[in-house]
């Protein structure tokens, strides 16, 4: 199935660079553990902004639709793994959202829109690697990554939907400013290989 991921390539700043895939095929079990980690905390994302809303019931019936989704991937990159005998362990943290987070402003309604816009780019990023190393894998990893498209794509819209709804001011100088963040953390080489890292410093 053919997704049209043109918006999101529109949205972004910047490519993946080439020095990211390369690390990410050298890497493959921390590719696979990294993106379960990135599915889980996406999904717990999504719950926090559920039980911080509560005056937002159509946040919350987003964000309860993506959660789940999040967690149905999540299982899915397990149930790869264990087929392929690779077991899950912990990796330390990218730089990548925190380094989004750093940016966002800390007083309400600002926070909120500012968490929407950094979910909307991750989102973003993510479809766009998904799009990017598929062709590259083996046939059962780049069918799932190619599934993934269709959702990633969907929750990116959501959360910028959900920004310009919930915004009091325009929100363009905002994208921008996470925009400009984004294009460095993903830019810039990274020591250690993630889903969300910049490539591997030589």
């Amino acid at each position: 199935m053919s997704v049209d991921i043109s918006e999101i390539l529109a949205f972004l700043p910047c490519e993946t660079p080439q020095g990211w895939v390369d690390a990410a095929l050298a890497h493959p079990e921390e590719m696979l553990i990294d993106h379960a980690n990135c599915e889980k905390k996406a999904a717990g994302t999504a719950l926090n902004l559920i039980f911080r809303y509560v005056d937002k019931p159509d946040l919350m019936n987003r964000m309860s639709k993506l959660a789940r989704e999040e967690l149905r991937h999540f299982e899915q990159v397990m149930a790869i793994m264990k087929k392929r005998g690779i077991e899950y362990r912990h990796l330390s943290s990218a730089r990548y959202a925190n380094g989004l987070r750093a940016e966002a402003r800390t007083s309400e309604p600002h926070k909120l829109i500012d968490i929407l816009i950094i979910g909307a780019l991750i989102e973003a990023r993510s479809c766009e690697r998904f799009a990017r190393i598929a062709p590259l894998l083996d046939t059962e990893l780049s069918a799932f990554y190619n599934s993934l498209l269709k959702s990633e794509s969907r929750h990116f819209k959501d959360y910028l939907n959900l920004a310009e709804r919930y915004a009091t001011e325009d929100i363009t100088p905002r994208i921008a400013v996470f925009k400009q963040k984004e294009q460095e953390l993903i830019e810039t080489a990274d020591e250690i290989f993630r889903f969300h890292s910049g490539p591997l410093a030589a």
